[in-house]
């Protein structure tokens, strides 16, 4: 049981790391964003890498991040039954939706984006538009990077789910407990 509790404290510490340092893309995309409007609409000029730029970095921000996302709950759920729902019941629930959707939805999205990958790795993809930046093959490396740190969470989902029905949620970080809130600042056992 002390190796899934490591297990969920080491996957939720990846993905809370990523997930702190791609955040910050959201500054850049505002501040490319921002330049761009301004070289417009004030100077009647505009450089086509800038647009891909600040379109590549949301890409690049959201996909890495799905994961941190997953473990703070912050994806969209319909929780009219989730939310007020025992903790056991919680523990099923999470178990039976990585299990039964959240895993295979990752592996199709990763059987189905490597070949789409490495064509766009074996001839160093750029960008479509003329003038624009180089290197779109490692934007779509995201894709994979997507589904390897949701799948992760998952398991991590999985673990915690384990422990909570094996009545062993006392040797989770306090963050990953149901009815904990992982928005809280407080890092215990995540890094």
């Amino acid at each position: 049981m002390r190796a899934l509790a490591l297990v969920v404290r080491a996957i939720c510490g990846l993905n809370a790391v990523i997930g702190h340092v791609f955040s910050w893309l959201s500054l850049g995309i505002v501040v490319v964003c921002f330049t761009v409007v301004v070289q417009r609409y004030l100077f009647a000029t505009s450089h086509v890498w800038m647009q891909d730029l600040y379109i590549w970095l949301n890409g690049a921000m959201f996909t890495a991040v799905a994961g941190f996302a997953l473990m703070r709950n912050d994806h969209v759920r319909v929780d009219i039954f989730y939310r007020p729902a025992k903790t056991r019941t919680k523990a099923i629930v999470d178990f039976i939706g990585a299990v039964f959707f959240l895993l295979p939805f990752c592996a199709i999205v990763y059987i189905y984006s490597m070949p789409f990958v490495i064509r766009a790795w074996s001839y160093g993809e750029g960008s479509a538009n003329v003038g624009g930046m180089p290197g779109l093959f490692i934007l779509k490396s995201f894709i994979i990077a997507f589904a390897a740190l949701l799948a992760l969470q998952g398991v991590a989902m999985i673990a915690r789910s384990i422990l909570v029905l094996a009545g062993r949620s006392d040797l989770l970080p306090q963050s990953q407990r149901y009815g904990a809130d992982p928005k809280s600042p407080s890092t215990e056992g995540i890094a």
